[in-house]
C-alpha cells in the first residue's frame, strides 16, 4: 500500500491523503485525494488490474496544496497529520519536500538574535581598525555611526515594502479569483494585475520584494521587474560568497600566526586547504534552526575574543595626538568600502524574519533588528576607535578564539547564497530532481571549493574587503531600498518632498561610495598582483 500522510484541506478540514508513490507531478508537488480512493486503487492493483486515474475528492477540480510557484524553493507548506502524532507539535509549520515530510523548525527571539549577531559580527568587525586608519579617529567615528543608522533605516524600508507587497499580492489574487468565479471582468476602477509579474516565493525575500515593487509600480518601470530580481540575487550571491572568501583568508592568516609561533611553519595556502574539511562539514547543514547552534558557539568565541581584544587594546594607550583625527580625502573611499562591508546585513533581514515563530517581533521598536543593530553599531564604532588608537600584538589564545568564531560563522553566510542558487540549479537539472539530497550536498561542496580557490588568489585582504563592500554591499544596503520606497510611494500617491529628498541623498551617497570605493579597491589590489 502506498505510503501516506494525512492532511486537512483548507475548506471543511476534510481529511485527505498524499500518495508519495502515486505522484505524477514534478518533485515536491503532491495531489490531495481521498483515502478511500487510494484504498480502492490499491485493491484494483492487487487483483491484477491497473490503477484507475485519480479523481477529485468531491467530483470537482483537483484539491491543491499550498505551494511555491515555479522558480521557488520547491517546498510546500500544509497542515497534516502523521500516523504517529507528536503531542504539542504544530504540523502547520512542517514542510513537504521531495525527500518527504520534514519538521519546519521556527526560530525564537533569542535564536534569531544569535543569527543576526553572527551574520554581522565577523571579519568586518576586525577590519574596522583599518577603516578608522583611513578615516581618522574623529571623522570615522561620526561616519560609522551615520552609516550604521542609514543601513538600519534601509533595512526597515525593506521590511515595510515586503509587507506592503505581500498584502498587495494577496489582494490582487483574491480579486482575480473572485472575478474568474463570477465570470465578470474587473471593474473599471479596479487595479488589474500587471504583466509580467515574475514568479515569487512565499514568504517574500529581498529579490521578490524588489521585483514586486517594480511589477506593481508605474507602467514605465514594470518591464524591469524580472531584471531587478535577477540583479538583486546576483548581488546577494556575490556578496555572500565574497564574505566566504574573506573568511577563508582571515581564518588561515590567524591560524598561521599561531602555528608559526609554536614552530609549525606552513604556507598560508596550506592552512587554507586544511580549512576545507571543517568548513564543508558546517556548510552541508540545511536547516537554519540547526545552524543556530553553530551561531551560538561562534558568538561565544567571538565575544570572548572581542572582550580580550578590548582588554589588550586599552593597555598602555599612546597619546591620542599621535593618531589622525581626520583621514586623507583619497583614503575615505577605502573607509567607506570597509564600513559598509561591516554593516551590510540586509540580505539576512527577510530570511531571519521569515524563519521566526513570531515574525512581528523582528521589526518592532524593541525587536530583534533594532536591539541587535544598536549593539552592533556601537560595538563596531568602539572596536574601530580603540583598534586604530592602540592595536597591540594580540595573544595567541585571542586569535584562536576569533578565528574559530569566524570559522563557525562561514555556514550562515554560505546559507543565504545557497538558498538562492540551489533552486535555480535544481529546476534546470533532471538529475538534481531525481536525487535532490545528494545533488544538493555535491553542489554545496563545489561552492565551498569555489570560494576556497578564489581566496587562494586574494593578495590583499583589506583591499578585497573594501571592494566587496563598495561594489556589492553598497548596492544592496543603500541603493535598492530607497529606490523601491520611491516606487511604492509613487504608486500609492504618498510621494512627498521629505521622502524624495531623503532617498535622493541616500542614493547619491551610495553611488559616490560605490564608484570611488570600487576604483580605489581595484587599484590597491592591482598593485599587489
Amino acid at each position: 500500500m502506498s505510503r501516506l500522510c494525512y492532511l486537512h484541506t483548507q475548506l471543511g478540514k476534510m481529511p485527505v491523503a498524499i500518495s508519495v508513490e502515486d505522484c505524477y507531478a514534478p518533485p515536491g508537488v503532491y495531489r490531495a485525494v481521498e483515502p478511500d480512493q487510494l484504498t480502492h486503487r490499491d485493491a484494483e492493483a492487487a487483483n491484477g488490474g491497473e490503477k484507475p486515474p485519480l479523481d477529485s475528492a468531491n467530483g470537482g477540480g483537483p484539491l491543491e496544496l499550498q505551494h511555491v510557484p515555479a522558480g521557488g524553493d520547491m517546498r510546500y507548506h500544509t497542515r497534516h497529520h502523521h500516523h504517529r502524532e507528536r503531542p504539542g507539535h504544530d504540523y502547520a509549520e512542517d514542510v513537504i519536500t521531495p525527500q518527504g515530510v520534514q519538521p519546519h523548525h521556527k526560530t525564537s527571539y533569542a535564536e534569531t538574535m544569535m543569527h543576526l549577531f553572527k551574520g554581522n559580527i565577523g571579519t568586518g568587525c576586525y577590519a574596522m581598525g583599518d577603516a578608522f586608519k583611513n578615516g581618522g579617529l574623529l571623522l570615522a567615528t561620526v561616519l560609522t555611526l551615520f552609516i550604521g543608522f542609514v543601513c538600519v533605516h534601509c533595512q526597515h524600508v525593506l521590511l515595510n515594502c515586503a509587507a506592503l507587497m505581500q498584502a498587495r499580492k494577496l489582494e490582487q489574487e483574491a480579486a482575480e479569483r473572485a472575478s474568474a468565479t463570477n465570470g465578470k471582468p474587473a471593474a473599471a476602477g479596479e487595479k488589474k494585475l500587471p504583466d509580467p509579474v515574475p514568479p515569487v516565493t512565499e514568504p517574500l525575500d529581498f529579490a521578490d520584494t524588489v521585483a514586486l515593487c517594480f511589477a506593481y509600480g508605474p507602467p514605465s518601470v514594470r518591464p524591469w521587474a524580472p531584471t531587478m530580481k535577477r540583479a538583486v540575487n546576483i548581488f546577494i550571491c556575490v556578496t555572500q560568497l565574497g564574505f566566504c572568501c574573506i573568511y577563508f583568508v582571515f581564518i588561515s592568516s590567524n591560524f598561521k600566526q599561531i602555528a608559526d609561533r609554536y614552530g609549525l611553519v606552513l604556507d598560508v595556502h596550506l592552512h587554507m586547504a586544511l580549512l576545507v574539511v571543517p568548513i564543508v562539514l558546517t556548510s552541508i547543514i540545511t536547516k537554519l534552526k540547526f545552524l543556530s547552534y553553530c551561531s551560538l558557539a561562534a558568538n561565544v568565541f567571538m565575544t570572548l575574543g572581542i572582550g580580550i581584544t578590548f582588554y589588550y587594546a586599552f593597555q598602555e594607550l599612546p597619546p591620542i595626538g599621535e593618531r589622525h583625527l581626520v583621514g586623507r580625502l583619497e583614503q575615505l573611499p577605502l573607509f567607506y568600502g570597509t564600513a559598509i562591508f561591516a554593516f551590510e546585513g540586509i540580505a539576512l533581514v527577510l530570511p531571519l524574519q521569515n524563519e521566526m515563530k513570531h515574525p512581528a517581533d523582528f521589526g518592532k521598536p524593541f525587536g530583534v533588528l533594532n536591539i541587535g543593530s544598536t549593539f552592533i553599531i556601537l560595538l563596531f564604532t568602539a572596536f574601530g576607535f580603540t583598534g586604530y588608537w592602540r592595536w597591540g600584538e594580540l595573544a595567541e589564545s585571542v586569535k584562536l578564539m576569533i578565528a574559530t568564531g569566524v570559522l563557525l560563522g562561514y555556514a550562515l553566510q554560505f546559507f543565504v547564497a545557497i538558498m538562492i542558487m540551489w533552486p535555480m540549479v535544481e529546476s534546470r537539472l533532471p538529475l538534481a530532481r531525481r536525487h535532490p539530497v545528494r545533488c544538493e550536498m555535491v553542489f554545496r561542496i563545489i561552492m565551498v571549493l569555489v570560494t576556497f580557490l578564489i581566496a587562494e588568489c586574494v593578495p590583499n585582504l583589506g583591499a578585497f574587503i573594501s571592494l566587496i563592500g563598495a561594489f556589492c554591499s553598497s548596492s544592496l544596503a543603500l541603493m535598492f531600498p530607497p529606490l523601491i520606497e520611491l516606487i511604492v510611494a509613487w504608486t500609492n500617491g504618498t510621494l512627498g518632498v521629505w521622502l524624495v529628498a531623503k532617498n535622493v541623498v541616500i542614493l547619491l551617497l551610495a553611488f559616490l561610495g560605490f564608484a570611488t570605493g570600487t576604483y580605489e579597491s581595484v587599484s590597491a589590489l592591482a598593485k599587489d598582483f
